[in-house]
């Protein structure tokens, strides 16, 4: 029984260090309900508990709906889906054509210096 104790107080200890530790390195736009300082607080005062409440509540995961994500229109399946074949292609025609225009404006020599 002291065995399962010490082992168990062990373990305690550890997640209880490896809660402090991932609270404190993580961002402060990847908590959730109070600020960084008080969730370190929290899962120092609290030790067992603290951690608990910290990975439970606390920590915005990194696929959580809470953090707005933006998807350009060409990674967003439901954009390409919507768009028809047609489309597709005048819209890869309008970039090829924005493509050339820009390499050509890069390609002109530089400009003589107008000074004597």
């Amino acid at each position: 029984m002291a065995r399962l104790l010490i082992v168990g107080g062990f373990l305690a200890a550890v997640f209880w260090v490896y809660s402090i530790v991932d609270c404190a390195v993580q961002p402060a736009t990847r908590h959730r309900g109070v600020p960084k300082a008080a969730w370190v607080a929290i899962v120092v005062l609290i030790p067992v508990i603290g951690g608990i409440l910290w990975f439970v509540i606390g920590r915005r995961r990194a696929n959580d709906q809470g953090v707005p994500r933006t998807v350009a229109p060409d990674d967003d399946p439901e954009f390409l889906r919507s768009i028809s074949k047609a489309e597709q292609d005048a819209r890869i025609r309008r970039l090829e054509e924005e493509l050339a225009r820009l390499d050509e404006e890069t390609d002109e020599p530089p400009a003589a210096d107008p000074r004597p």
